[in-house]
């Protein structure tokens, strides 16, 4: 089949998919292999698609899709279509999705000059070198011993830090080590949902997490409005809680007095109320005789003299 033939198959494929989905995964594809890919594929079969291809190719789709669709919100698509990159579409639940394009990674060696996706450590232990091949060792500062005719290493070494080039040395080492470090597979760079692009960390968002978030903005957003005057939903709850207890504190005094304000009074009005409502649990008759001793104490107490008299005689 002619170039220009396959060039159109894939610009149907592609603008039939878009329309057929709501969600898009843009993954990247470095160091993923064909049959990896295959997986990929077998993993999602009936949940999702996969679909690759040149960077010039799908910008060229998407200029006509939009071209003929203006205003599309697919166009929000064009700005990651750059490096390796592929779309997973997909019409369900993006967590599950997603979980299974993470699950699919496969264990990989340490080639030269390759990015090192995480930091590799090398733990302590016989190495099964034979005494000749010390000089790895000492290349990469690795402090070594001779036990039972073969190299041991005895501390735990940062081989290769994270972000870092992979040298010759350290692959090497690792290859006769037989330690395969890295993990590949498809890395999620953004997610395209319902015509929004967001980053794949949303997808850790849980109910509660979401809930918390509102919760603690509409209390920010209650306390502005209270502070400034100005009623919203959020605060006018608050609001007439707060011209209530104006009302009530006005009603106790003063001789005004309304319906709601009336249990408030009857509670002040009995001492021994206070008793029971700080959880002392004791019985109210015995508070109220305590208050009533207390109250005689204080007036025999007032009604002395200076000197503690209080009777009239003369010195």
């Amino acid at each position: 089949m002619p170039l220009s033939e396959k060039k159109k198959a894939y610009a149907a494929r592609l603008v039939g998919l878009l329309q057929d989905h709501r969600t898009i995964f843009v993954v990247q594809a470095d160091n993923v292999g064909s049959k990896q890919m295959q997986q990929i594929r077998f993993a999602l079969r009936g949940d999702a698609e996969v679909l690759m291809g040149k960077n010039t190719t799908i910008r060229k789709v998407l200029r006509d899709f939009l071209a003929a669709n203006p205003g599309h919100p697919v166009k929000n698509l064009m700005e990651h279509v750059s490096g390796n990159v592929g779309f997973v579409f997909t019409n369900a639940d993006l967590s599950a999705t997603r979980d299974t394009l993470l699950s699919n990674r496969v264990p990989a060696p340490a080639r030269v000059g390759a990015i090192a996706p995480c930091d590799v450590f090398v733990e302590p232990g016989p190495t099964g070198c034979d005494p000749g091949q010390t000089s790895w060792f000492q290349a990469l500062n690795i402090p070594t011993k001779i036990n039972r005719g073969q190299i041991e290493m005895i501390s735990r070494v940062h081989l290769v830090a994270s972000g870092d080039k992979v040298g010759n040395s350290e692959a090497a080492l690792l290859q006769k080590l037989d330690i395969r470090p890295f993990e590949y597979g498809l890395e999620l760079m953004q997610v395209y949902d319902d015509g929004e692009c967001f980053d794949p960390a949303v997808l850790d968002l849980t109910d509660d997490d979401i809930l918390g978030r509102v919760r603690t903005a509409a209390g920010v957003l209650s306390a502005v409005c209270l502070e400034i005057g100005y009623p919203t939903k959020a605060s006018i709850v608050h609001t007439i809680n707060n011209a209530f207890k104006a009302c009530v504190a006005l009603a106790l005094e003063s001789d005004y007095s309304f319906p709601r304000a009336t249990e408030f009074e009857d509670f002040l009005a009995n001492p021994g109320n206070f008793v029971v409502a700080a959880g002392g649990g004791g019985d109210a008759g015995a508070a109220k005789e305590e208050v009533a001793e207390s109250e005689e104490e204080e007036e025999s107490v007032g009604g002395a003299d200076l000197f503690g008299d209080d009777d009239d005689d003369d010195w």
